[in-house]
């Protein structure tokens, strides 16, 4: 009874997967970005677009209403991994910073060229990541809001981009999970 009791309830979760999947196709893609500095500062973050309505290159630049990108935030921090700070450069849609750049291939899902995110807000002792990917990279601190910054980490230009999984496709991984279980039941008591 209990096996018949775990192989529906496998199946039965199969089912909602595989439905939610065909019923619901992805529209907003969410991605991970990762920079690692010479000297153990790090930055985290993510972006989002429609995948259904973006082109094969995404750039933005400045305050205002962005063109595709839906949200970016990042965060940073120091070689012990502290937290440093925290920033929605594009939340709604829409940039605060004037000084935003951003590029990227949604084909090869990588970042390329100008880069600029976090502060440009206009307070002083916030941070900002900028750069050319590819060549340098840095993570610098205001120091007066007129131009003035301090350099905290830099590398070569290197940044990682990372596909957050989707929902569905999540619970196809329990589902066959669920009935990986289920066979292994079946066996231990068909063994005794």
């Amino acid at each position: 009874m209990k096996n018949i009791f775990a192989q529906i309830t496998a199946i039965a979760v199969t089912s909602v997967a595989i439905a939610t999947s065909a019923n619901n196709p992805a529209q907003a893609i969410e991605l991970n970005f990762n920079w690692q500095g010479n000297a153990g500062y790090s930055a985290t973050g993510s972006f989002s677009y429609d995948e259904t309505t973006a082109p094969t290159i995404i750039s933005e630049l400045g305050s205002g209403a962005t063109n595709f990108l839906q949200s970016l935030n990042v965060s940073f921090l120091d070689p012990s991994k502290n937290l440093l700070g925290t920033y929605n450069t594009v939340s709604g849609g829409v940039s605060e910073s004037n000084f935003f750049a951003f590029n990227f291939n949604t084909s090869t899902q990588t970042l390329f060229g100008s880069f600029d995110v976090a502060g440009g807000t206009g307070v002083i002792g916030e941070y900002f990541f900028q750069g050319t990917v590819g060549n340098s990279l840095q993570l610098n601190q205001d120091v007066d809001q007129q131009g003035t910054s301090t350099t905290l980490d830099q590398n070569s230009g290197s940044i990682q981009v990372s596909k957050v999984p989707e929902p569905a496709s999540l619970l196809g991984l329990l589902a066959f999970a669920g009935l990986g279980i289920a066979s292994t039941l079946k066996k231990k008591q068909a063994f005794y």
